[in-house]
């Protein structure tokens, strides 16, 4: 018996997603077909012009939005922010800094200490216990 594989392919909005891009502003080819894992990985090494363009000025979707800013998608939410942004509207933000985008900010900034305060508790709790065994 001979096994054959099966070419692993995925939906627009998955490799839409995996790329970093807004699936509404993909051309319509893209967003009418499948995806296989291959073409995915063609993309992402030798992206055509409409993917750079996407990838450059946008609209973006909102983890790109959050990450830019940075800030969490959540966050993005609490600031009223739903819809795609263009990397002009996110320099305009970025210029602008409301009073919700440094408070956001502020409360990523917080979450990363916290994270590494966890990570080096939980690294010296299992060098105690190492010792101790």
């Amino acid at each position: 018996m001979t096994s054959h594989q099966s070419t692993q392919t995925m939906k627009p909005a998955t490799a839409a997603k995996k790329l970093g891009v807004y699936l509404e502003a993909t051309p319509a080819e893209f967003q009418e077909g499948v995806v296989s894992r291959t073409e995915l990985n063609e993309l992402q090494a030798n992206p055509p012009a409409w993917l750079q363009e996407l990838r450059k000025n946008g609209p973006h979707p909102r983890p790109v939005v959050a990450q830019r800013l940075g800030i969490s998608i959540a966050g993005l939410a609490r600031g009223g922010i739903t819809d795609p942004l263009t990397t002009e509207q996110i320099e305009a933000l970025r210029q602008e800094l409301p009073e919700w985008l440094q408070k956001e900010r502020a409360t990523q900034a917080d979450v990363r200490k916290e994270t590494v305060r966890i990570k080096e508790r939980d690294a010296e709790r299992a060098a105690r216990r190492d010792q101790d065994a």
